[in-house]
């Protein structure tokens, strides 16, 4: 009789997230697909709203003090993964699911690019809206399964709910 590997947890599973109803669809799947691998689930929202963006353009500089804005930004971003989560998971129910809450600035694919470092799975959601919405990603996800070093799942848009 063989022996048996010993089960090693997996990495996390990492899931982008900005609000829409798309990205709420990719939450959801992601949850299950952590629930149903026993593993933790990394929501992550990234947002680029730094005044390192608007370095060049005078009339759109930060007057000074402004740091406060972009703490808010991430604060409402944080917050609203934090809602839209704990919302998921209660629909969802089953087997509790750890999850670490991630707001960062940056591009989005490069902050989920990194986020997914030690994770086992990446989890996006696309626009799909339209008919070449559903023939088509968008650039977020385009990138993200062109770099990522490994599996990553494209929810599809709600096809129910695109427009033909």
């Amino acid at each position: 009789m063989a022996d048996t590997p010993a089960h090693v947890p997996a990495g996390p599973i990492v899931v982008g997230t900005d609000g829409s109803p798309h990205a709420r669809r990719a939450v959801l799947f992601a949850l299950l697909e952590a629930q149903l691998r026993g593993t933790g689930l990394r929501a992550v929202c990234a947002y680029d709203y730094t005044p390192a963006r608007f370095t060049g353009y005078g009339w759109m500089a930060v007057p000074g003090g402004a740091t406060t804005l972009y703490e808010q930004l991430h604060d409402v971003a944080r917050q609203a993964v934090t809602e839209t989560v704990h919302e998921l998971r209660k629909q969802l129910g089953g087997p509790h699911v750890e999850v670490e809450i991630i707001a960062e600035a940056g591009r989005p694919a490069q902050v989920l690019l990194d986020a997914s470092k030690n994770a086992s799975l990446l989890v996006v959601g696309t626009r799909g809206s339209g008919v070449w919405g559903r023939l088509t990603l968008g650039s977020t996800s385009t990138e993200v399964v062109h770099h990522a070093h490994l599996p990553v799942v494209v929810v599809p848009a709600d096809s129910r709910s695109a427009s033909s």
